[in-house]
């Protein structure tokens, strides 16, 4: 029996593994396939302040070994998955991991303190800060390519945040110096990192001589994008090891399919993972990286899942 409690910055969870937001609605769709509550955490498609219709269609594309999206962050708004959404997830059982964004940092604050006035807000286990999204107060460029932006985000989502309830910034490996973006929001009071979003692609349509997706540029996630995440991850863990930044809980996500995906990115430093684009395929894929990950822990020989976080580093916490 392997021990698979995980503790992200005070948030104990029963398991180290979540959904990824946006990939699986707000919980409904996959509850049909299994007990949403058996997981970790369930993580919300990420709420913003209004409702938005998103970008125009067509907006998701397939790629070797992934998918392209541009979804452009539909959904109802705060208010309706305050009063709505966030009861019925609740309502099962679930730890919730609310993705939270905002067209400004204002805005991102004004979308936690809404929350914190859900009837539910019970279930909820943190908030992830999704800086990767455009900040049209600067010219549309995104928040988690500029420290300084990111740290504004952080700090006022963490002055909006009641106290104990942790706060994950949200990071982009399209940028110059990760451990920078990391830096700059672990500083400005994020309790923890989610890393890593999608990476910009895009894809052409030869026959039409057009872009697949009608936004030209999306997001490219699935197994492609792994070894990005195991990269980013290892650099920010090694930068936390190293003493450079200050140290904290890191959820690691990026085309996570099976039990030894998600111990790939354990190994680099990630304390829990998500599972994002293989439920598209196969919905019930978070459950099943999570019985394959316990068996693999223990024919490993791992008592607990904390003790190879990390393992992978010279002078990391393995064994």
């Amino acid at each position: 029996m392997v021990d698979l409690t995980t503790t992200l910055a005070g948030m104990r969870l029963r398991n180290p593994v979540m959904t990824a937001s946006g990939c699986a609605a707000n919980g409904k769709e996959l509850h049909r396939f299994f007990d949403v509550s058996a997981l970790g955490a369930f993580v919300t498609k990420t709420v913003m302040p209004t409702p938005r219709s998103g970008r125009g269609t067509p907006r998701m594309a397939e790629t070797p070994s992934g998918m392209l999206n541009s979804i452009g962050l539909q959904g109802p708004g705060i208010d309706a998955f305050a009063d709505e959404d966030l009861p019925w997830l609740a309502g099962v059982g679930a730890s919730v991991l609310v993705s939270v964004a905002g067209g400004s940092a204002v805005e991102f604050a004004q979308v936690a303190t809404r929350l914190t006035r859900s009837p539910a807000f019970g279930s909820v286990v943190g908030l992830e800060v999704n800086i990767s999204c455009p900040n049209v107060a600067n010219r549309g460029l995104v928040f988690a390519i500029d420290p300084l932006a990111s740290a504004k985000v952080v700090s006022l989502v963490r002055e909006a945040t009641p106290a104990g309830i942790p706060v994950l910034a949200k990071l982009s490996p399209d940028v110059t110096d990760l451990v920078a973006v990391a830096s700059a929001c672990l500083t400005a009071g994020a309790d923890g990192l989610t890393m890593i979003n999608t990476t910009l692609g895009m894809a052409i349509d030869v026959e039409r001589m057009r872009p697949h997706l009608a936004g030209i540029t999306g997001g490219l996630s699935g197994p492609a994008i792994r070894p990005v995440a195991v990269r980013a991850i290892w650099q920010v863990r090694g930068a936390m090891i190293a003493g450079r930044i200050p140290t904290a809980p890191i959820i690691g996500v990026g085309g996570v399919a099976s039990g030894r995906d998600a111990l790939e990115l354990i190994a680099a430093g990630a304390s829990a993972v998500q599972v994002g684009t293989a439920t598209f395929h196969d919905p019930l894929a978070p459950a099943r990286v999570l019985e394959e990950l316990e068996a693999l822990l223990d024919e490993l020989g791992y008592a607990t899942v904390a003790a190879a976080v990390g393992a992978a580093h010279p002078d990391g916490s393995g064994r």
